[in-house]
């Protein structure tokens, strides 16, 4: 039997999806190696992002994700994303992971990841996969490509689902935030137009600063009027 995200508990304070709520955005970070994915973290905290997901497609992300948690301690919430096998759901775990995120829906990854006893958001996409993954555990999907849908796209997704807690991730500019909460996202992931590849190979990680603080700042106001749009629920 299918289970609504509604049959479930709140998501309580102390679940790092909690912290991902009030952030309102997680910036996705794909980076060419382990310190230059380090170096973003840090551009994209000092920016106001706490919520940050680093990728596997990054070469040496269990030591990347490791050595971020050593630099900022509690002040990131750093997760790990493209999990694409099951070892890595343990390995990122051990790394001291706070979330785990994946691109598409896999059964066997998706129970690795829920056996950490981690928060977890696997990709889904159809009605089917939200199905199969709410089934499996999941208490958030991931909307993935995002931009392929669009907002209608999760809007239609919230009728037989009511309550699905969905962060939209992919293609997201800083212009179509308002669209995604007033569709109802829980929080939306942000990668390329917040970490371009160009301003981290260049290592200008000042401008990535500063378009974190214009992120940060737009998606403020933009879960905040979602949140009013749909009488105030925020999860």
């Amino acid at each position: 039997m299918t289970t609504s995200s509604e049959d479930s508990d709140k998501i309580d304070d102390r679940d790092a999806f909690a912290r991902v709520i009030r952030a309102g955005l997680i910036a996705v970070i794909r980076a060419s190696n382990p310190e230059e994915a380090v170096r973003a973290a840090g551009a994209l905290l000092e920016g106001g992002i706490p919520a940050i997901e680093l990728t596997f497609s990054t070469p040496g992300a269990v030591e990347a994700l490791a050595e971020v948690r050593r630099r900022h301690g509690d002040d990131v919430l750093i997760g790990a994303g493209t999990i694409r096998e099951p070892a890595q759901a343990a390995a990122a775990a051990r790394a001291g992971a706070a979330f785990l995120v994946s691109a598409y829906l896999r059964h066997d990854i998706l129970a690795a990841m829920i056996e950490t006893g981690l928060p977890v958001a696997p990709g889904v996409f159809t009605p089917s996969e939200v199905a199969q993954a709410l089934d499996a555990g999941a208490r958030v999907v991931k909307l993935f490509p995002a931009s392929t849908g669009g907002p209608s796209h999760l809007r239609a997704l919230h009728g037989p689902f009511p309550g699905l807690r969905v962060i939209p991730t992919g293609g997201i500019g800083i212009d179509d935030l308002r669209a995604w909460f007033d569709a109802g996202a829980l929080a939306v992931g942000v990668g390329g137009e917040l970490t371009p590849r160009a301003l981290m190979v260049d290592g200008r990680w000042d401008e990535i600063t500063k378009l974190a603080r214009q992120f940060a700042v737009t998606a403020a106001a933009a879960r905040d009027g979602g949140a009013r749009a749909r009488g105030g629920r925020t999860s």
